[in-house]
């Protein structure tokens, strides 16, 4: 399906609440509206409190509609990766229609027998994502309606999480005046975005240095085969900061972003900045080299626990290598540290767009865009998932409002009548007023 519309992605994180309003002209992606608020509320990427939250997203949208000059109505939301599952799910059916040709009935019933599963009661499916159909044996087709079989076979892969953080998210977004388009799991949106198809093919590792949590995902083979989440990311740098050199946590982040780097090795010791230490009149003198191995110390046990889960599965030694993202990925010498530890290639992504480049955007980018992607077979197999009968063209139209306008609908449909009906609206009133001056008289 051709990406046409608009498309809004919201990205709830630990420090921050991203959205983005994006536009697709002829396939290409333009992002004409940003929104940004500190976060409140949210601890190590989970919603601890849903009032903050409901706060933190609304001033975000309201910075993105002032910007876009629309008015958003519905957004894609990313899911963490908290506890996922990721299980490969298989389902069957006989075509029972007459003419014997598969319809959209039968896309949603072979994915609704896929998913025939015990699930606990404390999970719920997230998703379903179709790989392939097989219709009478033969393999490999990514469409089957339209097509004429007797027997439709459906291979894909079944994403549940847990119901409490799944809950909280639809809530927080509902109670913000918002409906929710799409449910998306952040680390499939941004192996599928951010790699090229090698990678995603061969094998890449992607990590994600948010401001509460680390998410490591692993895509091979062209799906998502492993994700892990560490309770540890940016924060818990500026943490340090601010216990070992005893500033506030504010002065400690400033330091951080003003002269932080990740790799000793490229700072001086001779090189001095003043710090405000609680309990002193005057700033204390702290070198570059004493800020580096303070932050070294937590990446690179955060670096640490993602290469135990990933030797786990052997995937270090994966093609692809590795591929940092996310906040605090940006930190100077991140790449080099990681490199050392990981013992393969490690690069940055940046996003590319404008007034966006930077990794912090990276995930609502991912999210925006996969979600605008997806298509109908997609959105026909979802709909066994929720139970909802989808039109997927209507879903893109109705993500925004041109206006900002709170007038009755009867108005509004008044403004897209053309010359003749106007005037035809006219003649009318006036029939109306000598109807009732006839009567007067």
């Amino acid at each position: 399906m051709a990406k046409t519309g608009m498309n809004v992605g919201l990205d709830i994180g630990t420090t921050s609440v991203k959205v983005v309003v994006s536009e697709y002209v002829e396939n290409q992606m333009n992002i004409i509206g940003v929104g940004n608020a500190k976060s409140e509320g949210i601890n190590r990427g989970i919603i601890v409190d849903i009032e903050k939250t409901v706060q933190a997203i609304q001033r975000a949208v309201r910075q993105a509609e002032e910007k876009a000059g629309i008015q958003i109505r519905s957004v894609s939301v990313g899911v963490p990766a908290n506890l996922l599952e990721v299980e490969n799910c298989q389902g069957m059916i006989a075509v029972n229609n007459d003419s014997k040709e598969i319809t959209d009935e039968d896309v949603r019933n072979v994915a609704s027998a896929a998913l025939v599963r015990s699930v606990p009661p404390e999970r719920q499916i997230v998703t379903i994502l179709p790989q392939e159909f097989t219709v009478d044996g033969f393999e490999g087709i990514k469409d089957p309606r339209g097509m004429i079989g007797v027997r439709l076979e459906m291979f894909g892969l079944v994403f549940t999480g847990p119901k409490t953080i799944i809950h909280n998210i639809r809530k927080c977004v509902e109670k913000a005046g918002l409906t929710i388009n799409e449910m998306v799991i952040t680390p499939l949106a941004l192996t599928e975005t951010i790699l090229s198809d090698g990678e995603k093919d061969f094998g890449t590792i992607v990590i994600d240095i948010g401001g509460g949590q680390t998410t490591t995902a692993v895509m091979h083979d062209k799906q998502l085969k492993f994700t892990h989440v560490n309770q540890e990311g940016g924060e818990y740098v500026t943490k340090d900061i601010s216990t070992v050199l005893n500033t506030s946590f504010n002065n400690a982040e400033a330091l951080k972003i003003n002269y932080g780097d990740a790799y000793p090795e490229r700072t001086s010791a001779s090189e001095e900045f003043p710090v405000d230490v609680i309990g002193k009149s005057e700033p204390v003198k702290v070198d570059e080299r004493y800020l580096a191995e303070i932050i070294e110390a937590r990446m690179e046990q955060i670096f640490g626990k993602s290469k135990e889960v990933l030797d786990e599965i052997d995937a270090l030694s994966l093609p692809g290598g590795v591929v940092l993202t996310g906040g605090a990925a940006s930190l100077p010498g991140v790449v080099d540290l990681a490199q050392e530890i990981f013992e393969t290639n490690v690069k940055l992504y940046v996003p590319n767009h404008m007034g966006l480049r930077n990794p912090v955007f990276t995930n609502v980018i991912s999210i925006v865009d996969y979600s605008a992607n997806l298509n109908e077979v997609y959105q026909l197999a979802k709909s066994a998932v929720t139970g909802e009968k989808v039109v997927p063209q209507a879903r893109q139209e109705a993500a925004v409002s041109q206006e900002i306008h709170y007038e009755d609908t009867s108005v509004e449909e008044e403004e897209y009548h053309d010359e003749p009906e106007q005037s035809a609206g006219e003649s009318v009133k006036d029939r109306v007023k000598d109807f009732f001056s006839n009567i007067f008289d």
